[in-house]
């Protein structure tokens, strides 16, 4: 993608969608970190089947450290690797108990202390609890960022300097939200829907997909 239609690409993201969200249900920044931690490789509609569940039980580190391990399980068991991830969160919560107050600090190095959190995860948090201009790169955005030719790389956190890079600072706080629900639901993995996609006219791929039938 040409540095030129890096900017009209994004504002033709957000002319569409002018207030993304993620699609995780969180209402503090405790449940958004734990949101994130439960996520991975499991869908964003399956972690909040489970979190509907527990979070009105318990949605602080001390609450859920008072379920134990079999309690937070009972809560989570229907997303993949739910004990790991259970085993995870209470190492985590015992952490921001122990060494911060209960609360969830705001530097990527403590961040990815926690168990459990990794580079990807902070960068959710950071960006979308305390603002930080950070790219949380999934498989959507690496997808969509070398499809597009928007930040190329051959792995996460080369693709993610590239968007850093990239993407005018105006656009830098809701713009990882913008490339996720692009490529979940436009620039999808197998088929992508280019003849009904808004910013096309700025997408490198050269292979573009006719509409059906065609």
């Amino acid at each position: 993608m040409k540095q030129k239609d890096v900017e009209p690409f994004f504002a033709t993201l957000r002319a569409a969608n002018p207030l993304p969200a993620s699609e995780l249900e969180y209402t503090s920044v405790f449940e958004l970190l734990a949101a994130v931690l439960l996520s991975a490789q499991a869908t964003d509609a399956g972690v909040n089947k489970a979190t509907r569940r527990l979070f009105p039980v318990a949605n602080t580190p001390r609450a859920i450290l008072a379920l134990g391990q079999d309690g937070l399980e009972s809560y989570i068991k229907t997303i993949g690797l739910y004990r790991m991830k259970a085993k995870h969160l209470l190492e985590a919560c015992r952490i921001l108990v122990d060494e911060h107050g209960g609360q969830v600090p705001r530097s990527r190095e403590a961040l990815q202390a926690l168990p459990g959190v990794g580079r990807k995860t902070a960068n959710v948090v950071l960006n979308v609890a305390f603002g930080e201009p950070t790219m949380a790169v999934d498989t959507h955005i690496f997808r969509v960022s070398n499809r597009t030719g928007l930040a190329p790389g051959k792995d996460p956190l080369e693709v993610e300097l590239g968007l850093v890079e990239r993407i005018p600072a105006e656009y830098m706080q809701d713009a990882h939200h913008w490339l996720i629900l692009h490529g979940r639901y436009v620039c999808v993995a197998r088929t992508p829907k280019c003849w009904q996609c808004a910013v096309t006219r700025y997408c490198a791929f050269s292979s573009k997909t006719p509409p059906p039938g065609q």
